[in-house]
């Protein structure tokens, strides 16, 4: 029997409550039983089921949850360990900052994490042999191009996701069809635009459909499974059937509302703490501005003025780095200054947004703004890349998070790809999935490098320095 992601999804949280609380009894069994006195439990419980909760956030932030990451014993070690150590962290300094709790236990934290720590490594390896063996959804794609490829070593690399493909067919041919279906024991049709809009073929479908065999599009298939929308075999008419509720007035509405609130309070934290330490640092580590400004394009096409830290060296009478025009910038741009590198990797540099967003030029969630002068070439060279200006521009969005390397002119239009999956999904629950994973990638809990080797970098940079 196949599982729909958010079943699975759903089946793995619900596992990790109940090995944490496992966890939790055989602590209590060490310390204090068996059997548990009553008082004992009671006393832990409450408080543990809401450390339990963070730390189940913790794990979705540290990508613990994503079906497409098909870990090996020794990298799924690696991340819970890492996820686990995070979680007892934050659990100790609740438990010390909440005197309601009345309890502080810091050597049942730990027994408690080293248990649960095994037992969801082994939980999670059992999941995924179950996941990879369980019965797959038969898939016929009905047409061929580079995106029904890319599907279909997507299913072969991550069997967990529930799909194998049992045939493929190009031309639109009734008997072939048909027995196609019959031979393969087809459950999904997933049939490219052209034949959908083909009235033969879509005679075809039509019986496939009153013999119960279901029947997707390509483009929404593809979306489903990769997160991204596939620029090139989409028209007019997705946007048309996609779009047409643009506006989301109340969803605009609450947006904004969170946007003056969180930017209100860490505007305020900026100029109290980051603005008096950055401001020097920058000024240490090369002549010119702390602040750079630049021409950005917001929704509908709106010039503003974005204003950012400055991290690299000001080559320019404007404090840019670009006497000669503007320019990608890449990871090891020899332009960036040591201290620029830093604020660049944890995102400080972007902190002076929060300027634009209480102007309402920018969001918190929402596509990264491009400058004017690449913006003019990537309308003639990508495919409705102007239609990415719908929507208010953010400080970090859905490609963001998906490309975190990215900046590139090449990646351009894989960027586009998510930003309108971005743009025909938000919702509060999307903008707050966004807003987790931007804090991980801040604080590195996914990758080989953690927040606490960035400080230690810039603690050897401001020596270099002073």
């Amino acid at each position: 029997m196949a599982f729909s992601k958010r079943f699975q999804g759903f089946l793995l949280v619900l596992g990790d409550l109940a090995l944490f609380y496992l966890g939790l009894y055989l602590t209590l069994a060490l310390r204090y039983g068996p059997p548990i006195p009553a008082k004992i439990w009671h006393l832990h419980q409450l408080p543990f089921f809401i450390i339990y909760l963070i730390w189940v956030l913790i794990f979705y932030i540290s990508g613990l949850y994503d079906l497409k990451k098909f870990y090996s014993l020794k990298a799924g070690f690696g991340q819970i360990a890492k996820a686990m150590t995070i979680s007892l962290i934050m659990a100790i300094l609740i438990f010390y900052a909440v005197p309601a709790f009345k309890i502080t236990p810091k050597t049942n934290l730990i027994i408690n994490g080293v248990l649960a720590g095994f037992l969801l490594l082994l939980w999670r390896k059992c999941f995924w042999n179950l996941a990879s063996r369980a019965s797959k959804i038969k898939i016929l794609f009905f047409g061929y191009s580079e995106e029904a490829k890319t599907l279909i070593e997507s299913f072969k690399t991550h069997p967990q996701l529930g799909y194998e493909t049992a045939a493929i067919m190009a031309r639109p041919i009734e008997r072939d069809l048909k027995e196609a279906v019959k031979e393969h024991d087809i459950q999904l049709i997933v049939a490219a635009r052209e034949i959908m809009n083909d009235p033969k073929a879509s005679k075809h479908l039509y019986e496939a459909l009153l013999a119960g065999i279901s029947i997707t599009e390509l483009p929404d298939f593809y979306e489903q499974i990769m997160e991204k929308v596939p620029v090139s075999i989409i028209t007019e008419t997705w946007f048309l059937d996609n779009l047409f509720e643009i506006n989301k007035r109340t969803f605009r509405f609450f947006k904004r509302f969170f946007d003056m609130v969180f930017s209100i309070i860490l505007v305020i934290l900026t100029i109290i703490i980051i603005l008096p330490i950055f401001g020097a640092l920058i000024k240490l580590s090369s002549p010119g501005p702390v602040f750079l400004r630049q021409k950005r394009v917001g929704k509908n096409g709106k010039i503003f003025n974005l204003v950012k830290f400055r991290s690299m060296l000001a080559l320019s009478s404007d404090g840019s780095a670009e006497p000669e025009g503007a320019k990608w910038v890449g990871d090891k741009d020899e332009r960036i200054t040591k201290i620029g590198k830093f604020i660049r990797k944890t995102r400080v540099d972007e902190l002076p947004q929060l300027w634009n967003i209480l102007k309402g030029e920018l969001s918190f969630i929402g596509p990264r703004p491009e400058r004017p002068e690449f913006i003019a070439n990537l309308e003639k060279e990508i495919p409705y890349y102007i239609m990415r200006h719908l929507v208010k521009p953010g400080l970090s969005g859905w490609a963001q998070i998906k490309l975190p390397h990215g900046g590139a002119g090449e990646e351009s239009m894989e960027k586009l790809q998510y930003d309108l999956y971005y743009i025909k999904n938000r919702s509060f629950t999307l903008d707050l999935a966004i807003a987790l994973k931007t804090l991980a990638a801040i604080l590195k809990f996914e990758g080989s490098l953690s927040f606490f080797q960035s400080s230690k970098d810039l603690s050897s940079q401001i020596l270099g320095l002073v």
